[in-house]
């Protein structure tokens, strides 16, 4: 969450510490259970294209070999995801930033309880379904690595449209690259194939603008809103449109 980048701004903090890292692999472990059921128990992401798109983003979480081998084959045993289901959450935090919250959960009683109490105790409120989601735009996104600014832009932008990505973004210390979600797992599996290495990879729900906060309680109180709604086990990904810069 440092940084000028766009990217930074609106994603969830991933493996910058062990607790932080073991956090996430769990939560993409969950994703790949569901994506394993959905997918009729299929565990070749050749013949499953959601799948496909999850051991993208655990690769590019840096989710080890052995512990992604090790989750699909749990995933193939019978009822392996069969506790979760996927419910998303829209509302407001303060000055009226639009957060989506995407969680992954196998009471839903108890979640929608915890999401409600994380929007108002940091002065927030939790709306109805579709009041912010108008405002953003879901994408495939791939966030190449460039913290050593060893990187050509141009020969990057030219790799990035042969590899079918739609557009591109230079920010500090990385590349950002959008494309059609239908399009993702073969871009991201085309640029990687070119030797370019991931902060992140996955489908997003990409802001259409940007909300800035001057007022320093608003300020505390949505980085407080983000940290323990990203520290719920329930909770798969935030999206929001803060702007921090």
């Amino acid at each position: 969450m440092s940084g000028h980048s766009k990217w930074h701004n609106i994603q969830k903090t991933k493996g910058a510490q062990d607790a932080k890292r073991a956090a996430a692999f769990t939560k993409i472990a969950k994703e790949m259970y569901v994506a394993v059921k959905e997918g009729g128990g299929s565990t070749d992401p050749n013949y499953n294209s959601r799948l496909a798109t999850v051991i993208t983003k655990a690769k590019a979480a840096n989710m080890p070999n052995d512990n992604i081998k090790r989750v699909l084959d749990k995933a193939a045993s019978a009822g392996a995801g069969d506790a979760y289901e996927s419910i998303t959450y829209e509302g407001y935090g303060p000055g009226g930033v639009a957060i989506i919250v995407e969680t992954m959960t196998d009471n839903r009683n108890r979640t929608a309880g915890n999401i409600r109490h994380h929007f108002d105790k940091f002065g927030g409120n939790l709306g109805t379904n579709g009041c912010v989601s108008w405002s953003f735009d879901r994408k495939g996104v791939v966030v190449i690595n460039n913290e050593d600014e060893e990187l050509d832009e141009d020969t990057v932008m030219m790799d990035v449209m042969d590899c079918g990505g739609d557009d591109m973004q230079t920010e500090e210390g990385c590349f950002t690259v959008y494309c059609a979600p239908d399009d993702f797992n073969a871009v991201a599996d085309a640029l990687s194939k070119k030797g370019y290495t991931f902060d992140s990879a996955q489908i997003e729900m990409v802001p259409q603008n940007y909300q800035k906060l001057s007022d320093e309680e608003q300020i505390s109180n949505m980085e407080k809103m983000l940290d323990i709604m990203e520290d719920d086990d329930d909770v798969q990904n935030v999206w929001h449109n803060w702007d921090r810069d």
